[in-house]
């Protein structure tokens, strides 16, 4: 499965491409802290997959706290029919270290 480290991220994030984030954790965590994105938690995906990507060749980058949610959601998307699906490594965890 692919994945996007936090350093290539954060450039990409910089530059004026836009990205389909996907945020797959609880509205609190999302509401507390967030990057952008959309937020659909892991718990409701599946009934959810019409509102990640305009369509299923769209590449989105799966976004969590430290990056094990995002994995399992980049699993449902791709048996879903997705096909560019990236994980980010270590999450956002991950971003605030570059960040500190």
């Amino acid at each position: 499965m692919q994945q996007i480290d936090a350093q290539s991220f954060n450039s990409r994030l910089k530059g004026s491409e836009p990205l389909i984030l996907l945020d797959v954790r609880e509205e609190i965590e999302y509401h507390t802290y967030n990057i952008g994105g959309t937020n659909i938690p892991l718990s409701q995906l599946t009934e959810k997959l019409a509102l990640v990507a305009p369509n299923k060749s769209a590449e989105i980058i799966v976004i969590c706290k430290a990056g094990l949610r995002s994995q399992t959601a980049q699993a449902i998307l791709i048996q879903n029919g997705f096909t560019n699906v990236k994980n980010l490594t270590g999450g956002l965890l991950a971003m605030q270290r570059l960040q500190a």
